[in-house]
């Protein structure tokens, strides 16, 4: 899940993202991978909260749209349940998490 924040003096939204235990259950890391980082596989992991959620805060352009996906202990992929759409990725019968500003 995600929330955004846009900024008055600034042309960017923060956006808070967060990866609930709930969701992952005993998962060690979290990273966010997409189009904001390159698709990175070696971006930063996500800060892990003493509940065992996860979270990430990230400054994004306004009026633009953002592919992503979650990626628990570096093999399971996930999207954000609570995205703004889902497009498909370039594997077949996989589709990517939309943010957009």
């Amino acid at each position: 899940m995600f929330t955004k924040k846009f900024l008055k003096t600034k042309p960017v939204c923060k956006v808070f993202f967060k990866v609930l235990k709930k969701n992952i259950g005993q998962a060690k890391t979290v990273k966010i991978i997409g189009d904001f980082n390159n698709w990175d596989m070696q971006a930063p992991s996500m800060k892990k909260l003493k509940n065992g959620d996860f979270s990430y805060t990230i400054d994004l352009d306004k009026d633009k749209a953002y592919q992503f996906r979650y990626l628990i202990d570096g093999k399971n992929w996930m999207n954000d349940e609570n995205a703004d759409a889902y497009l498909p990725s370039p594997f077949p019968g996989i589709d990517n998490s939309i943010i957009a500003l």
